[in-house]
């Protein structure tokens, strides 16, 4: 039985690898400051919400893997979703524009090969990728967002990966939003929700992501903007209509329910808010069906 792939974002979720908060050294006193995090991490309520998150994927039925320690981890490394990329054919390694996560593809690469799951490529110098801007439309496309942690040699490289397997790579430019210090990923403003809806932070998107969304039939769900900051576009789809947020977006949360969405929540106020990564930046798929 293959144990990765899928090219989509909402295919049940069967399979994900999390990195636990203790593996990226959260109780070890690094250096949080110069990696953009809001305070000094508390290390035993980021492990209690961890464990809700991982819990919540467990109760969908998904099979949870651990990332382990590893020299190569920073604090980032608990948002296990940016250092890789799945496809059917291997995993990509990804080579991140924040330059301190630069050793969490090799910690991957590791655990890969531990368990067996090919690696199809790896992005090289110049180009910069994280997997936080990649995004499935369909089987046979990849939305790619360019900015300051992915550029456009990186999507080439993706491209020519991808290409012998006739998928698409489609560029999203990104927006300058808070600067070259801040984490904007590309799914920090669009989070696909099933085949053919999206929830999205509009104003901060692109008109020719828009008008690609739009040509694919895409009904598109907004945010509640008071919540923007609480990383409320950023919800995990864990497919049949049910979906993984965080508890602290209220808003947002009933109106995916009003659209017919199941939500389940964590507290995210330490392991989310205070590193910038919500539910699908912890979790890194990889298998879904």
């Amino acid at each position: 039985m293959k144990s990765y792939g899928g090219h989509t974002m909402t295919g049940t979720l069967q399979r994900v690898l999390v990195c636990r908060p203790a593996a990226a050294g959260w109780g070890a006193g690094t250096s949080w400051r110069e990696l953009g995090y809001v305070h000094a991490p508390e290390a035993d309520a980021a492990a209690e919400q961890h464990q809700r998150l991982v819990r919540a994927l467990e109760d969908a039925g998904a099979e949870v893997l651990e990332l382990p320690e590893d020299d190569a981890l920073t604090l980032d490394a608990v948002y296990a979703h940016d250092a890789s990329f799945p496809t059917d054919h291997g995993m990509i390694l990804m080579r991140p524009g924040k330059a301190t996560r630069r050793g969490e593809p090799d910690a991957h690469a590791r655990w890969f090969g531990a368990h067996d799951i090919p690696v199809l490529g790896r992005i090289e110098p110049p180009g910069l990728t994280e997997a936080g801007d990649m995004v499935w439309l369909d089987p046979e496309t990849v939305l790619i967002g360019e900015g300051y942690r992915t550029n456009d040699d990186g999507i080439e490289q993706v491209r020519q990966l991808l290409a012998p397997f006739d998928v698409r790579v489609v560029t999203a430019p990104l927006p300058y939003g808070p600067g070259p210090d801040a984490c904007l990923h590309l799914m920090s403003l669009i989070s696909i929700l099933d085949e053919r809806a999206a929830l999205v932070d509009l104003p901060w998107l692109s008109v020719s992501t828009v008008g690609e969304l739009d040509r694919r039939g895409f009904h598109l769900v907004p945010i509640e903007a008071s919540e923007r900051d609480s990383l409320c576009c950023n919800v995990l789809a864990l497919g049949a209509k049910k979906l993984l947020g965080i508890a602290e977006n209220e808003k947002t949360n009933v109106r995916l329910e009003n659209e017919g969405f199941e939500v389940s929540t964590y507290p995210g106020s330490e392991i989310s808010l205070n590193g910038s990564g919500g539910p699908t930046c912890l979790t890194r798929p990889l298998l879904r069906g």
